[in-house]
């Protein structure tokens, strides 16, 4: 059964995933959206976000435990797929930031998968 999912008009991840602001989509399906962040900090700089407006990890529940399980079973295939190396010599990080202490610039959950070619650190690449 299709539900409508919760969406906030004026939230600018709500907006790219409805099509209203352009993205460079890496994947999607019912439930996820991934794409390209437009201010990368790696060579490879993607982000999954749940399609249903999630403000950030505190808002989580029981209930959002399978879409986390997939965003994480998700995040290696497209790492790979987006140029980063394999493990053990290669990989990519996993980031979520929680809050304005934590980082979160945008109030809709999402997850960034980093990697690529060191040498990178925790900084802008462009």
């Amino acid at each position: 059964m299709v539900h409508a999912l919760h969406r906030d008009p004026d939230c600018i991840f709500c907006k790219i995933i409805a099509g209203e602001i352009p993205s460079k989509k890496v994947y999607e399906d019912d439930d996820l959206y991934a794409f390209h962040d437009i201010a990368p900090w790696a060579p490879v700089h993607f982000l999954i976000v749940p399609k249903e407006h999630v403000e950030s990890m505190v808002q989580v529940g029981a209930e959002h435990a399978a879409l986390l399980g997939r965003i994480l079973l998700l995040a290696p295939r497209l790492a790979l797929e987006q140029g980063c190396n394999p493990y053990p010599e290669g990989g990519f990080r996993i980031m979520i930031n929680t809050g304005t202490e934590g980082g979160q610039e945008v109030p809709h959950l999402h997850v960034h998968v980093m990697g690529g070619p060191r040498p990178w650190s925790f900084g802008r690449t462009q």
